[in-house]
């Protein structure tokens, strides 16, 4: 038995009425769009909840799209003892305090997400400490990136829990900043 017409017959199309003419946005509503937009959106550098470098509007800068750059990142670390091949993994912000000026490198991360935003990071730019898998898990403190990412050294030693057999020299899998 063949399928039923799926066309509509001319009284269902007839009943549907067409708008006489598109109706163009007036300019009054255009500009109390934009009011609203640039209200919702703290001027460059001013704002200290890391909102921060707004682009400027697309008919300040000559038809650029306005982008919006996020400066600051998460650094997600266990503050309690974990073993991972033998090797207890803890890190603290404590234990950042008792590095020598208070610096270290963020290195045995083997997410590909996390890896390509490690890549992203830039100098200066700040992130937040946050402390997993713990009791009490959130922001410890507000930390500063101090170099840009370069080649994880732990995936290339065996005796390390993130040593990766599959990455190579020449071509490095795992960043760290």
């Amino acid at each position: 038995m063949p399928w039923p017409s799926r066309k509509r017959d001319k009284g269902a199309v007839a009943d549907k009425k067409e708008p006489d003419a598109k109706i163009a946005k007036t300019e009054k509503e255009t500009s109390d769009k934009e009011e609203e937009e640039k209200s919702a959106k703290p001027p460059a550098g001013s704002s200290k909840s890391g909102w921060k470098n707004w682009k400027k509007k697309e008919s300040e800068s000559g038809g650029e799209e306005s982008k919006i750059t996020y400066c600051h990142w998460l650094l997600k670390s266990e503050p309690e003892s974990r073993l991972e091949k033998g090797v207890d993994v803890k890190f603290s912000v404590d234990d950042l305090k008792a590095q020598p000026n208070q610096t270290t490198c963020w290195d045995g991360v083997r997410n590909y997400q996390a890896r390509n935003f490690l890549r992203s990071m830039k100098l200066g730019q700040q992130a937040f400490f946050y402390h997993s898998n713990c009791k009490e898990p959130g922001i410890v403190a507000l930390v500063k990136i101090v170099k840009e990412a370069y080649p994880d050294h732990t995936q290339f030693d065996q005796k390390d829990p993130h040593y990766d057999s599959t990455s190579r020299k020449e071509n490095p899998k795992w960043s760290m900043v």
